[in-house]
């Protein structure tokens, strides 16, 4: 049963969340390097001057997480691998949590993520800001971003403006002649999210939303004043790495690259002619992203390739080791900095940087980063979830958790159902239903 027939195509949107019962959530976290599935109680809670964005407290009643198959710098490569993954996944994690579960929030690295940001305006000729008025104007700006090829995943109002005056919040009963809105319209290639989702519905279950990686470790590693005063988060994968750039309260900007810490690892692989399992236990333990002088005179043993017993380890200082991994890390990071630079974004981000994301672990990261940055980092672990077990509280985790997190941002979006923006849907989809609830609530 797939949410998207084979002529029509719409992404499948989350419900608002109960404000005053308790709700629960379930997400997967489809990655390179492992596939997470959680279940989570989203709890209502009063407002509170720690993370005051969250409208819900989230408590881990399940966890379940394999290592990774079938998938190939966050595409999938190969459908019954992953599907078989994220059957493990899940089922660990509904036996832990003691319920079955039947549709998930699931995160999307693939599809080549595109930001753009559309400008609209509309006339008010001189009267009051009313909810049609912001509804017209959102709908024009969300016109201007359809494509046959890419599919909206995020769509944010960032900002109005009235008589050309910009930075307003909320427009609504204020009055001006003009009301603009600046759209962050966040697109993937549609194929991509078709077939992740054909991952999830051949394990017998369907997506209930889906979210850019970046955004979701964005809102897991992120404390509220950097999301207000900008900040970028960087989220160092093991096939890709994401940025998310936050300002003012929202996300205004997120790119991928291809490159992560699996790159690393095959880098030492080849190197050093060693198997991928040897190379990522020699980068744990070994690897740095600094250069040491005591590094030239530490030797090293490399487990042989083969399967002959015969076949010695050979000796490298560990120097090499680091060598290898500094290449490839400075690489990433000066593609980083120079798409942060291209993005238009850079002085929104500031000083200030946030690293997270399993590779972010590797030693010396933080250093190299404020190094070529040329800004403040500090490394992000996923906040204010409780129920977590010890081993899942690295910023490995800041994905999925940050998933949890997004059913109580996802009010911000707008999607102008019924406008026309939709309309290759047929009327009675899931999405179509769905769609109607926003115009009713929004």
């Amino acid at each position: 049963m797939s949410l998207f027939g084979s002529a029509n195509f719409g992404l499948p949107r989350l419900k608002p969340l109960p404000s005053k019962r308790s709700h629960v959530v379930s997400v997967l976290d489809i990655g390179s390097t492992k596939v997470v599935c959680m279940i989570g109680r989203l709890t209502p809670r009063a407002e509170s001057q720690i993370l005051p964005g969250r409208t819900h407290s989230i408590e881990v009643i399940g966890i379940g997480h394999q290592k990774s198959r079938g998938v190939k710098n966050g595409v999938i490569a190969d459908l019954d691998a992953v599907e078989s993954v994220v059957r493990l996944a899940v089922d660990a994690a509904e036996r832990m949590a003691g319920l079955t579960i039947d549709s998930l929030i699931v995160n999307v690295s693939a599809g080549r993520l595109q930001s753009d940001v559309y400008t609209a305006t509309i006339d008010l000729g001189g009267q009051e800001v009313e909810a049609n008025d912001l509804k017209k104007v959102l709908a024009a700006a969300g016109h201007q971003s359809l494509r046959t090829d890419r599919a909206i995943l995020h769509s944010l109002p960032t900002g109005f403006s009235l008589d050309g005056e910009r930075g307003i919040r909320d427009p609504l009963a204020m009055f001006g002649d003009v009301l603009g809105v600046d759209m962050h319209v966040l697109t993937a290639e549609r194929p991509a999210l078709k077939n992740l989702e054909l991952c999830v519905n051949r394990a017998h279950l369907s997506v209930e939303g889906m979210v850019a990686t970046p955004y979701a470790s964005g809102l897991a590693a992120l404390v509220d004043d950097e999301v207000e005063l900008g900040c970028a988060a960087i989220d160092m994968g093991g096939g890709t790495t994401t940025i998310s750039v936050f300002a003012e309260g929202k996300l205004v900007h997120a790119d991928a690259v291809g490159l992560g810490g699996h790159h690393v690892t095959t880098d030492l692989a080849r190197g050093l002619s060693t198997r991928i399992e040897d190379a990522e236990r020699l980068k744990v333990v070994h690897g740095s992203a600094l250069p040491n002088s005591a590094d030239e005179r530490d030797i090293i043993s490399v487990p042989p390739i083969g399967e002959d017993d015969r076949d010695q380890p050979t000796h490298v200082p560990r120097a090499l080791v680091s060598r290898i991994v500094r290449a490839r890390i400075e690489e990433t990071l000066e593609l980083i900095r120079d798409r942060i630079q291209r993005s238009g974004f850079s002085p929104i981000v500031g000083k200030r940087i946030v690293l997270t994301g399993g590779a972010s672990q590797l030693t010396g990261l933080p250093e190299a980063a404020r190094r070529i940055l040329a800004r403040n980092v500090r490394i992000g672990r996923p906040l204010g979830v409780s129920g977590l077990p010890a081993a899942a509280k690295g910023p490995a985790f800041s994905t999925a958790v940050g998933l949890m997190i997004y059913p109580q941002v996802a009010d911000l979006e707008t999607h102008a159902a019924g406008s026309g923006m939709f309309s290759t849907l047929g009327g009675n989809s899931r999405f179509a239903r769905m769609g109607q609830w926003r115009k009713e609530s929004f």
